[in-house]
């Protein structure tokens, strides 16, 4: 059988840096092929290519069997290729039919008919969105589906999906994922990228491997495992994921939350958290694990219990009284919260302790050069300049830098909200070695993370909240994921456990 795609020894040099070095890559009709590999491995190179976006400097591009030269993307849409990166290519102020059709429809057809074609597309993938609706007031989710809609528009038989669920909650991104399947019953063949290996098993038929610009393997999705791909990706076995962790003391009590309750329905939380101790927090999305962090932080409103830093009252009004009582937080939403992208690195890292690169109020450019290159060496981060923007980092150095921010700062409390969404395995390796770091200088580090493995691997004990209760807690030899599992959806005989310390 023919393959619809297939690269074969692709090539591509950036100022004599091999970012692919004979790459070969196939895909058929009604098949998902997944793509996996560190940050820098050349998977956005590769399907940039694929995609029109670059030309490689060697090798062979064939769809159906045949040789082509691709002159740029709208030559690759008209071959039947679509690209779906993560940042998606919508115009948020037009409306649904209008982004699904933009630049496709002449300008004969009427208003009511570019909406039914738009529905007809729509209603296809089991969504009930109005065509009529502009883009800027849809869910994450639903713009997801505009942009499907809109490759099928276009007829695609190939469509690449780019870490789709990066910022979808479960539900959604099990939405997506049928979605994915029922695509694949009609014939379109799928290119899939993620960094979540459980979705590449759920949806897989083959996966690829790359690294350093190579072919680092391909195996059937049914005879591979976490393993195999992790050690395919990072040359190293899964046991050493997480490293070793240092031995810490776990000191004194220095966080103390009792019968926290909410505006949003988060209600009677109480636990504890100490010095040199990681606390996971764990449930479903949506469960409340965000909500209690932003409270801690002072980012959302408390409608009453109280809470004691270090055996003080406290109760911050904002994140700046927050972080000036040492409490610090790394947020889910990297690029929106937690850094300023086209702020340079060094700014970014220092500008929760101003005070520390500064003298009687006076920026100290020699004090910031220390504290920033005693940073990145110690974080390991990997740049061009300092005073390069963040948005030129990969997302895992991205979120190193939020991570040395904190470390700048000094605080005793912080708390990690999905510390390694969207980074892949490596980076992670890397991040988990610094959250351990963290633990060992004496601050208390709380960890919530969707990602079960990452708790059991990291923490000292795990809460698990459920419904916006906290509904127990696990100790290091209970770490399962059913135990966790039946905790958060309000089963099992420990349910209400108080969690203090």
């Amino acid at each position: 059988m023919t393959a619809l795609i297939e690269l074969d020894d692709i090539t591509k040099t950036f100022a004599g840096i091999h970012a692919l070095s004979g790459v070969n890559f196939t895909l058929h009709a009604g098949e998902v092929h997944a793509l996996c590999g560190e940050n820098g491995a050349g998977k956005s190179t590769l399907i940039r290519v694929l995609g029109g976006e670059m030309r490689p400097d060697g090798g062979t591009i064939r769809i159906d069997g045949e040789a082509v030269r691709l002159s740029g993307p709208m030559d690759a849409i008209y071959r039947g290729v679509s690209i779906i990166h993560q940042e998606m290519a919508l115009a948020p102020d037009l409306t649904v039919a209008e982004n699904i059709f933009l630049g496709e429809l002449p300008a004969r057809i009427g208003w009511s008919e570019l909406n039914r074609r738009a529905g007809e597309l729509i209603d296809r993938l089991g969504f009930d969105i109005s065509p009529r609706a502009l883009v800027a007031d849809l869910s994450v989710a639903h713009q997801q589906v505009v942009e499907i809609a809109k490759a099928l528009s276009r007829k695609a038989r190939v469509i690449v999906f780019d870490e789709p669920t990066a910022v979808l909650s479960i539900g959604d991104a099990n939405r997506l994922l049928e979605i994915i399947r029922g695509l694949r019953s009609d014939g379109v063949g799928i290119v899939y990228i993620s960094h979540r290996l459980d979705e590449i098993f759920a949806i897989s038929d083959r996966v690829s491997v790359l690294k350093d610009g190579r072919n680092a393997g391909e195996v059937k999705a049914e005879d591979a495992n976490v393993e195999t791909l992790i050690r395919m990706m990072v040359g190293r076995p899964l046991s050493q994921l997480f490293g070793d962790k240092p031995e810490t003391d776990i000191g004194k009590e220095i966080l103390r939350v009792e019968n926290l309750t909410l505006p949003n329905g988060v209600a009677g939380i109480s636990f504890s958290l100490r010095r040199g101790e990681i606390v996971g927090l764990g449930g479903l999305v949506g469960s409340g694990r965000t909500e209690v962090a932003r409270a801690i932080f002072g980012a959302d409103a408390i409608s009453s219990g109280t809470m004691t830093l270090g055996g003080a009252a406290y109760r911050p009004r904002s994140p700046t009284q927050a972080v000036k009582n040492g409490v610090n937080l790394v947020p889910e939403d990297r690029k929106g919260q937690g850094i300023v992208l086209d702020m340079g690195i060094n700014k970014n890292m220092t500008m929760a302790n101003i005070n520390a690169v500064a003298r009687m109020g006076f920026f100290q450019p020699r004090k910031e050069r220390g504290v920033v290159g005693a940073l990145i060496k110690s974080l390991q981060i990997k740049l061009g300049a300092p005073s390069d923007p963040v948005s030129s980092l990969s997302g895992g150095n991205q979120q190193k830098v939020v991570l040395a921010k904190w470390f700048h700062s000094g605080g005793d409390v912080v708390i990690l909200d999905e510390p390694t969404r969207g980074v892949d395995v490596g980076a992670k390796t890397e991040i988990y070695s610094l959250i351990h770091k963290m633990a060992a200088a004496g601050k208390a580090v709380l960890v919530i993370s969707s990602e079960h493995a990452e708790l059991f691997g990291l923490c000292d004990r795990v809460l698990v909240m459920g419904e916006g209760r906290l509904r127990g807690e696990l100790g290091p030899d209970e770490f399962t994921e059913e135990r966790l599992l039946t905790l958060s959806i309000g089963g099992g005989d420990r349910q209400g456990r108080e969690a203090m310390a």
